[in-house]
């Protein structure tokens, strides 16, 4: 059992670009946040980061899982036995496959083990009970989001958007005091983000990412490409909805033919288009859009954004906050709100028909 009130809670996350593990504390009741700790990050070498990508796409029994849960218990055990104090741990695991109207949801690594190495409460396997009673198990950041417009005062409302391997937002009314409310939050993925991109200079260029969109920057979109991608029926349905990473595989095959540089900018500037068309399906105008994840750092895709979407769009380092943590930062707050009997989901953030608290909790030495 948790003490009554704020606690420091160690929470991280391994994301859909593989790019590595990150870790944060945070100080929160389950329901504010009080302040933020430590940070600490350990990327996947390139070893580690083919076993991962081998992974994809595979359920539980595969023979491409163990070996991927392995690198992901190994590189977060490393990684989090160098924090201090922390009264319990968030692990999500790695998403190798996300099939919520099918199979279910499949994030590789086992809380149970990394309670054992680190000998702390950790709460794991947060999206399987939301998925079982009928949700899309994803996104699970926005009661996080919820919190964190408070945090930094905002009265009117506002988005975060998550750029990692697929784009991911959630509009927020900081009126409403819990994120449980009605009208207090929407969330939805709004499309492929970084996923094709890393995915096109990893198969091209033997790189990760482009950097900065410097690539895509000298290119040029081809706006019949997009206009095909966005007749998806994915960006028609109402939200809440979500993706999994290789859900839009196909627009690699559809960019084929183009050289770097105009591949580059047509896979940009349809992912920020996968945003504006997600905007469309807010609640009410927002008064900024606040960018986390990798892809605030691609100057190219914000230059888009910027373009495309009718208010303010800045990082979220614009508000004080650290876009390279949050994801880690949220999965520290959702873990006391599971350890405290808190939702974690509802119906206006993964479609589930109630209000659901997800995650198993395993305890050092049971």
């Amino acid at each position: 059992m948790l003490k009554p009130g704020p606690v420091w809670a160690l929470g991280a996350m391994s994301g859909t670009s593989l790019d590595g593990v990150d870790a944060a504390l945070v100080l929160t009741d389950g329901q504010r946040i009080l302040d933020f700790g430590e940070t600490g990050y350990r990327p996947y070498d390139a070893e580690e980061r083919a076993i991962l990508r081998a992974g994809l796409g595979h359920w539980p029994g595969d023979p491409e899982v163990e070996p991927a849960a392995e690198v992901v218990e190994t590189a977060h055990a490393e990684l989090l036995s160098q924090f201090g104090a922390a009264a319990l741990v968030g692990f999500h695991g790695q998403t190798l496959a996300h099939d919520p109207r099918g199979r279910g949801t499949h994030q590789a690594g086992d809380g149970t083990v990394l309670a054992e190495v680190l000998g702390l409460p950790v709460v794991w396997d947060f999206r399987s009970s939301d998925v079982a009673l009928g949700g899309q198990g994803a996104p699970l950041a926005p009661y996080f989001h919820h919190a964190l417009a408070r945090h930094i005062g905002a009265t009117e409302p506002l988005a975060f958007l998550n750029l990692g391997g697929v784009g991911n937002v959630t509009w927020v009314d900081p009126a409403k005091p819990a994120p449980e409310d009605a009208g207090a939050v929407l969330a939805f993925d709004t499309g492929p983000a970084n996923a094709p991109i890393n995915d096109l200079m990893q198969a091209r260029r033997g790189q990760d990412c482009d950097a900065g969109g410097a690539l895509a920057a000298t290119g040029r979109a081809q706006g019949q490409l997009i206009a095909g991608f966005l007749a998806s029926a994915y960006f028609h349905r109402i939200p809440p909805k979500s993706l999994d990473r290789n859900d839009f595989h196909d627009l690699l095959a559809a960019v084929a033919d183009l050289d770097d540089a105009d591949a580059a900018a047509t896979l940009t500037r349809a992912a920020a288009e996968a945003v504006a068309r997600g905007a469309e399906h807010f609640p009410a105008p927002i008064s900024r859009l606040l960018v986390t994840g990798g892809g605030r750092l691609n100057a190219t895709l914000m230059a888009h954004l910027a373009e495309l979407v009718p208010c303010p769009v800045a990082p979220v380092e614009a508000v004080g906050l650290n876009g390279d943590m949050l994801e880690a930062q949220a999965f520290a707050y959702l873990a006391v709100r599971v350890a405290r009997g808190l939702p974690t989901s509802g119906p206006s953030t993964t479609g589930v028909m109630a209000q659901v608290g997800g995650g198993r909790i395993a305890q050092p030495g049971l």
